[in-house]
């Protein structure tokens, strides 16, 4: 024996010959229930079995616990709060578009061109007589047989064929039409690369779709052609906006609102858009007269049909420093009508750092701003495709800011830009360049619902 058992006390740290003699000092010792009885009913072989097994599962379901609590704690649960305030709010920017593409003087010819290029596609393809219908003289014919065609003629292609094959299409000199039908033929225009060994139909089941789509194509080459110092505003703000006012005070003076041109939409005026943190406008009230009212007028005269195949306005509603895409969030109002739209304000707030990969202020993003607005994800991604698009292409997309040193695309210059937009476009649909990945979601975002009443305006009692 030991000196301290002869002395009867307890040293600081204990030592025992066998793993055997720890286990039943812990055992005798311990308060756990399971442990004694492992102990006292040893002599038992069946009892000691049967607390043995218990002893088990519940430490096996103890650490089982355990690991839910830290998978749920390392999971960084989100909390969300809904807030309803009734306090002053900023109010969102207008734009609001005439949904009428303006025809610039520097490019009238080549558009007068492009009009008699598509009266001659509706005469082979569908037998439709643009000068019977419309009355256009026999001289507009004799300009079209003088000149040389536009490149990427639309073409009618038997649906079995492959696209990469040669497309069939009617003889300009033949008087009569065949029948088409829609299930034996698709309509499209064929793009090539520079050395013409990769070619490719766009092609389209509707007829329809295929000329507004070829129109399209043919108008983006010629409005790169636009000088850059062309300051050209269309029809002016008056002839558009008669009346404006925003919380019963007129809104039409300087500085009030900005413009810009869309290729498609037209003019288009901006209110609240920009300005000063004191002069920025605020709602606090809902209600028709404590908000914007805009009476518009709208023109049809000199539209461009297949560019623009409605009549009336495009209102889109988005944050005060925001830049406006118009195909994204817009709508279009109906001419003869009053609408009244009601909004609702939601704001989203991402948490960064382990909750998500969210950004700030974009600043941490290798794609550069191409637009003069703050950053949102879909400014980013079409940042991100003009980059792509100039890189790959050699020139940009007329849609989207000119990167610096960078030119728009056309034919006339860059005779392949066509083949490589429509495979890059189709990339960036299905994600393959990366842009959604890249552009990340702002950690703070604000969202517009809108919800629209129609009436008949004005009413024949006030017509009279």
């Amino acid at each position: 024996m030991s000196s301290e058992e002869k002395n009867g006390k307890e040293g600081l740290i204990e030592f025992y010959s066998s793993y055997r003699e720890l286990f039943e000092f812990f055992c005798n010792n311990t308060t756990i229930h399971g442990a004694i009885r492992l102990v006292c009913s040893r002599n038992n072989r069946m009892k000691t079995a049967f607390w043995l097994v218990l002893f088990l599962v519940t430490f096996g379901l103890m650490y089982w616990q355990f690991g839910l609590l830290f998978g749920q704690y390392f999971s960084y649960p989100v909390s969300i709060n809904v807030n309803i305030n009734s306090d002053k709010l900023l109010y969102p920017a207008v734009t609001v578009c005439t949904l009428n593409p303006y025809r610039y003087q520097a490019i009238q010819k080549d558009l007068d061109k492009l009009d008699r290029d598509t009266q001659e596609t509706l005469l082979t393809l569908y037998g439709y007589n643009y000068t019977n219908v419309h009355g256009s003289t026999n001289t507009n014919r004799r300009r079209r047989e003088a000149e040389a065609p536009l490149p990427y003629p639309l073409e009618r292609i038997p649906a079995g064929e492959k696209h990469q094959r040669h497309a069939r299409s009617l003889d300009n000199n033949e008087n009569e039409t065949m029948e088409v039908k829609r299930q034996d033929w698709n309509f499209g225009f064929k793009l090539c690369n520079d050395t013409g060994g990769d070619c490719y139909y766009k092609t389209y089941s509707s007829g329809v779709d295929a000329i507004r789509e070829w129109y399209r194509f043919q108008y983006v080459n010629i409005l790169a052609r636009v000088p850059k110092t062309d300051t050209t505003n269309g029809e002016q703000l008056e002839n558009f906006i008669f009346s404006c006012r925003f919380n019963e005070e007129p809104c039409l003076t300087d500085g009030k609102y900005s413009h810009f041109h869309h290729p498609i939409y037209g003019n288009c005026y901006t209110f609240n858009h920009k300005r000063p943190e004191s002069e920025t406008w605020t709602s606090s009230t809902p209600g028709i007269k404590n908000g914007l009212s805009l009476v518009l007028h709208i023109e049809q005269n000199d539209y461009i049909p297949l560019l623009s195949t409605v009549a009336g306005a495009r209102v889109l509603v988005h944050g005060p420093n925001e830049a406006a895409f118009m195909d994204d969030g817009g709508f279009n109002l109906r001419p003869g009508v009053e609408t009244s739209i009601g909004m609702r304000k939601e704001t989203i707030s991402r948490l960064g750092g382990d909750y998500s990969d969210c950004t700030e202020d974009g600043s941490d993003i290798d794609v550069k701003n191409l637009f003069n607005s703050e950053y949102t994800q879909q400014v980013c991604v079409r940042s991100c495709f003009q980059a792509i698009m100039v890189e790959r292409c050699g020139c940009a997309y007329v849609f989207y800011p000119l990167l610096d040193g960078a030119e728009y695309c056309d034919y006339d210059k860059q005779k392949s830009w066509g083949h490589c937009y429509y495979k890059l476009d189709k990339e960036f649909s299905s994600d393959k360049l990366g842009c959604f990945t890249r552009c990340r979601k702002p950690c703070q975002l604000t969202n517009y619902r809108l919800n629209a009443g129609y009436s008949r305006w004005p009413t024949k009692v006030s017509e009279s």
